[in-house]
């Protein structure tokens, strides 16, 4: 369903009558479209800048190398009033007082007029919680708060801000989420932070281009939706993908797969034989998987005094116990691969909560204690455990909201509109990509920056 508000300020007249009357005029967002590409950012002048202690800069030199971009240092960005930038970096690693802290303002603030819209905005910082004092500690804490603010100012433009804390000795790893924060596949992720780890297992060389060849990927509830856009990103980027939905949805699964040339697999993920016959299933034909997503799940709303107990079997059976159990399955014998990627779908209604969703709530809650729990137990192996939580994503279910409740989920995010299924699928992709090696047991929030739970 197209976003009104944004057809209307797209026109420079209409926009201009909008801003008058004090409506919203969001930004139309650009959207990376087609494959991942070496020199992503040919073209494009980006501003990079650090601290006085920071740790990561030649990693992040190295990483921007790489991209095409056209590098303009802090003191030439800031000495030329006519430039304009299409990306900023800052690495604020190594802080270790409050007083460092400066040096993000200094850097900032005489170029943070001069970002074009649809920029591209990431700041690096320590690991707060490895920090050997308070105070480096809250001065990496520190970037964060700066970070979702400053999102939040040049949101309207549909410019985003997104931080990445490195762990000590993980300064080489930071390449992968540095090339997909500062891309147009991030274009709905705005102001989060990951964080990157020396933890688990990496190749030597990252494979920029065609990520996924080779691989494995199962995606359940891939018919429609979410889903499917998951499934024909990562065959897009080299994986063959094995589709899991309900026997109902066959035809709507042959349908789906058939476009990029995968595999469907008819199944009902709740049978209790169901984590058995993937794992032969995926055995047998492909040797074992090397990405997972865990994307089936369902809604049935109702307030916890008026719900009735068989939705709130359902809905924990399919979102929760079921990819338990398939996990039990999958890790425990080894059917998902060395340096294996699983990624569940998680909802900010498990972060912040929805009225009249105390069972999805709990589902989606209850995953992310999974991941974290699970990202400390497989790391030897070099298999990640990731979450990905949606905010507000035009889909037909939205589309069939009342007119008010689909406004407020819409506005109330930093880039004022709502997201689409690839916007969730492209979060979903690069952690599936060897580059993420070095995240696991995260949340990535893919809401544009949505005040609910923020």
């Amino acid at each position: 369903m197209s976003d009104y508000l944004v057809n209307a300020a797209s026109k420079p007249a209409m926009r201009k009558v909008m801003q008058s009357v004090g409506i919203p005029t969001p930004t139309e967002l650009a959207r990376a479209d087609g494959t991942y590409q070496q020199a992503f950012l040919e073209g494009q002048r980006v501003l990079v800048g650090h601290g006085a202690h920071a740790t990561a800069r030649e990693a992040v030199g190295a990483a921007l190398a790489t991209t095409g971009a056209a590098l303009v240092g802090a003191e030439a960005g800031a000495g030329d009033d006519k430039l304009t930038f299409d990306a900023m970096v800052f690495d604020a690693t190594g802080m270790t007082s409050a007083s460092d802290l400066k040096a993000l303002y200094d850097f900032f603030h005489p170029v943070a007029r001069r970002l074009n819209r649809n920029a591209r905005v990431v700041v690096l910082a320590s690991q707060p919680e490895t920090q050997e004092t308070l105070a480096a500690a809250a001065a990496a804490r520190a970037v964060e708060g700066f970070t979702r603010s400053f999102a939040k100012e040049i949101g309207k433009f549909g410019s985003t801000v997104n931080l990445i804390y490195v762990a000590s000795g993980a300064e080489s790893r930071v390449a992968g989420p540095l090339r997909f924060f500062l891309s147009d596949y991030s274009t709905f992720v705005d102001g989060q932070a990951i964080t990157v780890t020396a933890k688990g297992k990496m190749p030597a060389e990252l494979p920029l281009t065609q990520p996924l060849s080779g691989k494995t990927a199962l995606v359940t509830g891939g018919a429609r939706g979410i889903g499917a856009a998951t499934a024909e990103r990562l065959a897009a980027e080299g994986a063959h993908v094995v589709c899991l939905d309900i026997p109902q949805d066959e035809e709507t699964l042959i349908e789906t797969v058939g476009g990029f040339g995968g595999t469907a697999l008819p199944l009902d993920i709740t049978d209790t034989d169901a984590p058995r016959r993937i794992a032969d299933f995926l055995n047998e034909k492909f040797g074992g998987v090397d990405i997972v997503v865990h994307n089936a799940g369902v809604t049935r709303d109702k307030t916890l005094a008026n719900m009735p107990e068989h939705y709130w079997n359902m809905v924990l059976a399919i979102n929760l116990e079921a990819i338990l159990a398939v996990d039990a399955v999958l890790t425990d014998e080894q059917v998902i691969n060395s340096d294996g990627r699983v990624i569940c779908l998680c909802s900010i209604g498990g972060i912040a909560g929805n009225r009249g969703q105390t069972n999805y709530g709990a589902t989606k809650a209850g995953l992310i204690g999974f991941v974290e729990r699970r990202a400390t137990m497989a790391a030897d192996r070099g298999v990640t455990f990731n979450a990905v939580a949606p905010g507000f994503i035009e889909t037909r279910m939205t589309a069939e909201m009342p007119f008010g409740v689909r406004e407020g989920g819409r506005r109330l995010s930093s880039l004022g509109q709502g997201g689409t299924p690839r916007d969730v699928a492209e979060a979903i992709t690069f952690l599936a990509t060897p580059a993420a090696g070095g995240i696991s047991g995260n949340v990535l929030r893919v809401c544009g920056q949505s005040l609910i739970g923020a």
